[in-house]
């Protein structure tokens, strides 16, 4: 039998599970409103959507080819023509990892890092409807959207998936 405090707690948190979703459902409107951006983006640089996301991949460091097939979700053997026509282009290299000469890594030419840069600096152009908010929101937006990263960092770094559920509410 729950008493009284039990249905107050529990309304209290299905209220703020209610304002969770309030607060994500027009930011992932934004998001995905932005995604269909993406394509076109990439075309600008004669680029694929799946070739701007390898080009993004690999700005963090070299990547064996099975890291790459993982971050695609498909085959290794998939990514092997992909890896082709960027390197055709003199975007990316193959080279041997020193530690398995099995493995081997993909990594960004000096082009390659080049063209990554000015496809991120357009992706991160703000739309419009952020570059109409006034300073204060937008620093507002900046700083809540950057304590929710950390948050996500901190998940990540204390090997917890970020989908896992939510710690003991702050006060």
């Amino acid at each position: 039998m729950s008493g009284p405090g039990g249905e107050q707690k529990k309304s209290s948190t299905q209220a703020e599970e209610r304002l969770g979703r309030e607060a994500w459902a027009p930011l992932f409107a934004l998001v995905q409103e932005q995604m269909r951006r993406f394509p076109v983006l990439a075309a600008e640089f004669e680029l694929s959507p799946v070739q701007a996301h390898v080009l993004s991949m690999l700005g963090y460091g070299p990547q064996p080819m099975s890291a790459l097939a993982d971050y695609l979700s498909c085959d290794a053997s998939n990514v092997t023509g992909l890896v082709d026509r960027l390197e055709g282009r003199g975007l990316m290299e193959r080279r041997n990892a020193e530690h398995d000469r099995r493995v081997k890594l993909l990594c960004l030419t000096a082009a390659g890092q080049e063209l990554r840069q000015r496809l991120q600096e357009r992706l991160l152009e703000p739309p419009e409807v952020i570059s109409a908010l006034s300073p204060q929101e937008k620093r507002l937006l900046r700083d809540i959207l950057s304590q929710a990263l950390e948050r996500l960092a901190d998940r990540k770094a204390q090997g917890r998936s970020p989908a896992a559920a939510p710690d003991a509410r702050e006060g």
